[in-house]
C-alpha cells in the first residue's frame, strides 16, 4: 500500500479550500488560487514563508510589467516574449525567481483580459492572497521531529560506543580483527540527522539556534577525529603498559557517552595519564618506542575529541 504523507494531505486540503474560497468570491480564474497554494506549501515553515514572499513580489512586478507592455505597446504574443526577456532577469535580480511560474500565470490572465483595469488587478491580487494565505495557514502545522531526532542521537551515541569498544579491545589484544562497519553506519546516520535537524531549525521562526543541530555538528567533528585515529590504532602491533592505560580511559569514555557535557572530567584524566607517561622509563626497543609514540599521538587526538565536546553546551539526558 502506498503511504500518504502529511504534506500531501495539507496540499490537498489547502488547494480545495483556496479554490472554494476564490469561487465563493466569484473571482475570475478562481482555480489559479489552488495552483498558488500547491506551489507555496513547502517542507518547512521558513521555506513556505520565503516562497510566499517571492511569489507575492514576482506577481506584483508581473502586474506592473503587464500594464506597461500590454497597455503601453499592444496585446500581441510577441509582446509576451519581449516582456519575459525583461521580467525574468528582474525577478532574479530581486531574488524572487521562485515566483516566475506563478507570475507567468498572472501575465497570461492579464493578456487574455484584453484590457487591464483596477477590478482585474484587484481580482489577481485576491487570487494571490488567497493562494498564499491558505498555504501559510496549512503550513502552521508541522509534525514534531523530537522523537526522530532523539532516535538519531541515541543511534549515533551507540555507534560511537561500539567504535570505542573495538579500539579498546584492539589496544590490549594481538591480531584482533574488526570489519569497521560502524564507521560507515555512523557517517550515514550523521548526514541524515543533520538534514533532519536543519529542517527542524527552519520550522522555528523565533529560535535562531537549535540544540540538536549543534549537537550533530559537534558529533560530526568528533567523528572526523575518530576516522583519523582508526589507522593510528591499527598501526599498533604490540601491547605495552601504556596501551592498557589508554584502553582503560577509552573504556571509561565509551560507557559515559551521552549528550551532557562532562568532557572536562576526562580531559583532566587525560592530563594525569600524560604526566604518568612522562615519569615512566624510556622505551627499550624500537617496537616499544613506535607503540608509545603512536599512543602519544592518539592521546593528542583524543584531547581534541574531548575539547570539541567541552565547547558544546550540553543537552538534557
Amino acid at each position: 500500500m502506498f503511504k500518504i504523507g502529511y504534506r500531501t494531505i495539507k496540499t490537498a486540503l489547502g488547494t480545495t479550500l483556496a479554490v472554494m474560497l476564490a469561487q465563493f468570491l466569484q473571482l475570475d480564474n478562481y482555480v489559479s488560487a489552488g495552483i498558488i497554494t500547491i506551489l507555496c506549501i513547502k517542507v518547512t515553515k521558513k521555506k513556505s514563508l520565503q516562497s510566499s514572499w517571492e511569489r507575492l513580489l514576482a506577481c506584483s512586478i508581473a502586474i506592473i510589467f503587464s500594464f506597461c507592455f500590454f497597455e503601453g505597446i499592444m496585446y500581441h504574443p510577441l509582446i509576451i516574449g519581449l516582456m519575459l526577456l525583461v521580467f525574468i532577469p528582474t525577478t532574479v535580480l530581486v531574488r524572487a525567481s521562485e515566483g516566475i511560474v506563478t507570475s507567468t500565470v498572472i501575465i497570461f490572465h492579464l493578456y487574455n483580459s484584453g484590457k487591464i483595469t483596477w477590478s482585474i488587478i484587484a481580482n489577481e491580487f485576491t487570487l494571490i492572497i488567497i493562494g498564499i494565505g491558505i498555504a501559510l495557514i496549512m503550513n502552521l502545522y508541522m509534525p514534531s521531529m523530537e522523537k526522530k531526532l532523539k532516535d538519531y542521537q541515541l543511534a549515533i551515541e551507540t555507534n560511537f560506543a561500539k567504535i570505542f569498544k573495538e579500539i579498546e579491545i584492539y589496544l590490549v589484544e594481538d591480531n584482533y580483527k574488526w570489519d569497521g562497519s560502524e564507521i560507515i553506519k555512523t557517517a550515514k546516520l550523521l548526514n541524515e540527522a543533520k538534514t533532519m535537524a536543519f529542517r527542524d531549525v527552519e520550522n522555528h521562526f523565533l529560535r535562531h539556534e537549535d540544540t540538536y543541530y549543534h549537537y550533530f555538528k559537534m558529533r560530526e567533528k568528533q567523528f572526523e577525529i575518530i576516522e583519523r585515529i582508526i589507522p593510528l590504532v591499527t598501526s599498533i602491533h604490540a601491547a605495552v603498559e601504556q596501551s592498557r592505560m589508554v584502553a582503560d580511559l577509552i573504556h571509561d569514555i565509551r560507557i559515559h557517552i551521552h549528550p551532557g557535557n562532562t568532557a572536562q572530567v576526562y580531559l583532566n584524566k587525560l592530563e594525569v595519564m600524560r604526566q604518568a607517561f612522562e615519569e615512566m622509563e624510556l622505551p627499550k626497543t624500537r617496537e616499544e618506542f613506535e607503540v608509545r609514540a603512536a599512543l602519544l599521538v592518539f592521546i593528542k587526538e583524543m584531547e581534541r575529541y574531548l575539547l570539541i565536546k567541552s565547547q558544546f553546551k550540553g543537552m538534557n539526558t
